[in-house]
């Protein structure tokens, strides 16, 4: 994130080309709405693993800090907002002697 006039550019895409769902454009840039800075700064990002909803909100995420980092006062408008909070649910590892995280082997009674 660097001051410039507001240019998005995500996987080498633009933010309307990457994510193709208006709601998912508001989720993005709303810590900028927030505290006034949209179309101030160019925002280039790599996204990778999961899906679209979830990259859309490590994405969020991510400006919400930079953003803090840029301007420290801007923390309280974010924090009270919760772009500041991390979605914190991960994959469940695979157990040992099972096929999968949850799945388990057939029972056979004979």
């Amino acid at each position: 994130m660097v001051p410039g006039t507001g240019k998005w550019s995500i996987n080498g895409r633009g933010l309307k080309e990457y994510f193709p769902r208006e709601a998912l454009w508001k989720y993005i840039e709303q810590p900028l709405t927030l505290t006034n800075t949209l179309g101030k700064f160019d925002i280039t990002c790599t996204a990778k693993g999961g899906g679209v909803s979830g990259q859309a909100g490590a994405l969020r995420h991510a400006i919400a800090r930079a953003l803090i980092l840029a301007n420290a006062s801007l923390r309280e408008v974010l924090k009270q907002s919760g772009c500041l909070t991390r979605d914190s649910r991960m994959k469940e590892r695979k157990k040992s002697g099972q096929p999968g995280a949850r799945k388990r082997f057939q029972f056979s009674k004979r």
